[in-house]
């Protein structure tokens, strides 16, 4: 078993540290992409302040499948350019939006949700999805939600077989 341990009394730079350093132990000796998958939504819905929804979709054909999650109930099922997710999957870039409610074509899954990050699962050029984080708070995500999130995709990505995939 995993203790968590909070990062509300740290900066953001290093409650992002304490989180890949967690979720290092927790990929240790697994490397099942849905296993870690799932761990690593629970880590941070649990361990990010103010949050409601964390959670991945994943490639399979042209559309963007809902996968593990932390949260309320969710789309399960995203085309590639629609809303933020598959924004950021066609873009192949981190998209953080301060106000859901200007982003052109926002899906709504959670009507509590107004501000959001996703960063999409690139390793060696290959798509296999994007991670999807939503808060309650308007301008919840900035640019150094952007570089830990895409830290903890890349350890992710180096320590897991998504071959289950199969795209």
């Amino acid at each position: 078993m995993h203790v968590v341990t909070s990062v509300a009394e740290l900066s953001k730079a290093n409650a992002y540290r304490e989180l890949n350093r967690q979720f290092s132990a927790i990929l240790a000796g697994e490397r099942d992409g849905l296993a870690n998958s799932a761990n690593l939504a629970a880590l941070l819905f649990n361990i990010l302040p103010r949050i409601n929804w964390a959670g991945f979709y994943f490639l399979r054909g042209r559309e963007l499948v809902l996968g593990p999650f932390q949260g309320k109930v969710a789309c399960v099922r995203i085309a590639i350019g629609r809303g933020v997710c598959g924004t950021a999957a066609q873009r192949r870039e981190p998209v953080v939006v301060p106000d859901v409610d200007e982003f052109p074509g926002h899906i709504a899954c959670d009507s509590a949700s107004r501000s959001e990050i996703v960063v999409p699962l690139l390793f060696e050029q290959r798509l296999f999805g994007v991670l999807d984080i939503d808060s309650p708070e308007l301008a919840r995500f900035d640019s150094e939600d952007t570089t830990g999130l895409t830290e903890l995709v890349n350890q992710l990505l180096r320590n897991s077989d998504f071959a289950w995939l199969g795209n």
